[in-house]
């Protein structure tokens, strides 16, 4: 926190020594360990230590599985396989990695959305969620090139389809395409290219991670009530023992269920199609990216139309993009003086309106677009002919037997043909395109205005009374607690 003395001292000649030199054991004891932190938190903001223990196991388990990785199309599927079978423990860091890829991204989604809902963006910290933003897309960006990797038919086909998407973006679209294939098409240049990004970003990420918790010990964490400390001794308590403490019981919580899928369901949140050798001549019939990504695969997949110039791939690339980018400028968007949901009655409904849209747009990611949520009809039997006069004509069935009936019965000389007459439906298409409209409104348009119309709830003068006192009603003052 900004102006916290250090309260670090050196016990023997040789930390004396370092600290005139290298203050390192000084900067981890005031940042870890003596830091001042809000005595209201609660297991929610243990989400940032998960993250960087997860942090820490996707690049040491990366690592080691770089070292017996091929980066060669002829050759990457089977050293995956040979990792899997051949060499000691390989399978267990597989199985780390790639499931701790969808442990890492459940944490940061829980993370982010903790921040949305505490208004953790909000002054003084507008750098400090940035810096988090930046890397969420880190993330995005790396997690996309560790798809390709294990070249199988998802890695392929997935690769094929997001690539193509840059060559939609005017003027530079090809040159960036052509760039990342590293030729005309995907190939072992590509592959390579693909490794040794997938292998540099994560150290990018830690590097961000740095800032991030910089940018932290500034200001100081937020909390729940979103009110900023008054007193340290009466608001705060020292990072540790009593955060390490439940940070470590969160961890190990989260690490026990991170076991358990290691374990007992190492495939479950992968894709069976990437078990099967890319073959470019063999498309998968459903192409998706991992869970964590789907999301913003719906609302790529929303965008089916035309604005002006912009033709409907470009519009999906921009969305998509957009769906990330519109987070950095969240700070300016909530124009609400109050922090925290937690005293804004409406603008929680809306925020967990925002969650479940979220969530439904990895299920409409998931599906085929096409398919029918709710029909509208039942499909009909079309039978198309020519009549007596030489002129084209149709009769609709519901029944097949009634349908083939007529069309035997015309003759020949009608030419008649029998066709499936799809129902009208609301599809997955219909829902992602609504979904996508909320998303975007969310933060454009409930945010702005919320911010400006909302009556919220009265808040707690400090940290430590809204400890003290009793747990409100919405529309209660906080009680105060007697001196």
């Amino acid at each position: 926190m900004s102006g916290h003395e250090s309260t670090y001292e050196p016990k023997t000649g040789f930390e004396k020594w370092l600290d005139t030199r290298l203050p390192l054991p000084r900067l981890v004891h005031d940042s870890f360990v003596d830091f001042p932190t809000p005595k209201n938190l609660n297991y929610w903001y243990t989400f940032g230590g998960i993250l960087s223990i997860f942090l820490v196991i996707q690049i040491v388990t990366g690592i080691v599985l770089a070292m017996h990785y091929t980066a060669d199309v002829d050759h990457a599927f089977a050293s995956v396989e040979r990792i899997m079978r051949d060499v000691p423990y390989g399978w267990l860091l597989r199985y780390v990695h790639a499931n701790g890829a969808s442990f890492f991204f459940l944490a940061v989604y829980v993370h982010m959305f903790r921040g949305l809902y505490y208004g953790s963006y909000k002054a003084p910290r507008e750098v400090l969620w940035i810096l988090g933003c930046i890397i969420f897309l880190l993330m995005v960006a790396t997690a996309f090139l560790g798809y390709m990797l294990p070249w199988g038919q998802m890695s392929l086909h997935g690769a094929n389809v997001i690539v193509n998407l840059f060559g939609a973006i005017p003027l530079v679209g090809e040159g960036i395409k052509t760039w990342l294939l590293g030729g005309p098409s995907i190939g072992n240049a590509t592959l390579q290219r693909f490794f040794s990004l997938h292998y540099l970003l994560p150290f990018v990420i830690a590097g961000v991670v740095i800032l991030h918790v910089w940018a932290l010990h500034v200001p100081g964490n937020n909390n729940p009530t979103g009110v900023e400390v008054k007193d340290t001794r009466k608001d705060t308590v020292p990072f540790h023992p009593y955060y390490t403490v439940k940070d470590g019981f969160a961890i190990v919580v989260f690490l026990l269920i991170f076991a358990a899928f290691v374990f007992y369901m190492p495939n479950v949140l992968g894709h069976a199609d990437n078990y099967v050798e890319a073959d470019p001549l063999v498309t998968p019939a459903h192409i998706v990216p991992e869970w964590y990504l789907l999301p913003f695969y719906a609302i790529l997949r929303a965008i089916t139309f035309d604005i002006g110039p912009i033709d409907a791939k470009l519009l999906g690339v921009i969305a998509m993009f957009a769906a990330i980018a519109v987070l950095f400028v969240v700070p300016w968007l909530d124009t609400s003086r109050v922090k925290s949901m937690r005293y804004r009655p409406v603008a929680r409904q809306f925020f967990f309106g925002f969650v479940a849209a979220c969530l439904l747009l990895g299920w409409v990611g998931a599906s085929n677009p096409d398919d029918p949520i709710i029909p509208l009809g039942s499909d009909k039997l079309v039978v198309e002919y020519s009549d007596e006069n030489g002129l084209a004509a149709a009769r609709t069935f519901e029944v097949y037997d009634e349908a083939a009936a007529f069309r035997d019965g015309l003759g020949e000389e009608a030419g008649a043909s029998m066709a499936v007459q799809k129902a009208p439906a609301f599809t997955f298409l219909h829902l992602g395109q609504i979904l996508t409209l909320y998303y975007f409104a969310y933060f454009l348009v409930i945010l702005p205005l919320l911010g400006l119309r909302e009556r919220p709830d009265e808040e707690p003068d400090s940290i430590h009374k809204s400890v003290l006192a009793r747990e409100p009603s919405a529309g209660t003052p906080i009680a105060q607690p007697a001196e």
